[in-house]
């Protein structure tokens, strides 16, 4: 109830793959559009710009790039090996239609992110599998 996107959705897709559920239900929709950052692209970038930009101005660090939740819970559902339906619960709330920033000042330093959403969420749900693992 109170966790952000991915984490919610990566549990409950692994959740209903292990009880061999036959859907996942999402809230909302599934129209609004999310831009997300790997950690490691975050710190990268903030390097890079420590190294390449001098002006004294807020710099946006994002891909630049947006995925909406319906495609991002398809995502996640195939990271997770899960191939049953996903169900939209449509009486829980949307929140903001898109978040999406503009990066040109990033970008017009030359930095580009390197991890891929889908790389980025196949690293956490394996660390997410270990986590649940007694040995961890």
């Amino acid at each position: 109830d109170s966790s952000h996107v991915i984490p919610a959705l990566i549990r409950k897709f692994h959740d209903a793959r292990e009880s061999g559920a036959d859907h996942v239900v999402v809230w909302g929709t599934g129209s609004p559009r999310r831009e997300f950052l790997h950690v490691d692209d975050l710190a990268d970038a903030c390097v890079h710009l420590m190294r390449n930009h001098e002006e004294e101005q807020w710099v946006n660090v994002g891909v630049g790039q947006d995925i909406s939740i319906g495609e991002l819970a398809a995502l996640i559902g195939s990271v997770v090996g899960f191939d049953g339906e996903i169900r939209y619960d449509t009486s829980k709330p949307d929140g903001t239609p898109r978040k999406l920033l503009n990066i040109d000042t990033l970008r017009s330093t030359g930095w580009e992110s390197r991890v891929t959403l889908r790389d980025g969420l196949a690293e956490t749900y394996a660390w997410y599998r270990r986590s649940l693992s007694p040995e961890a």
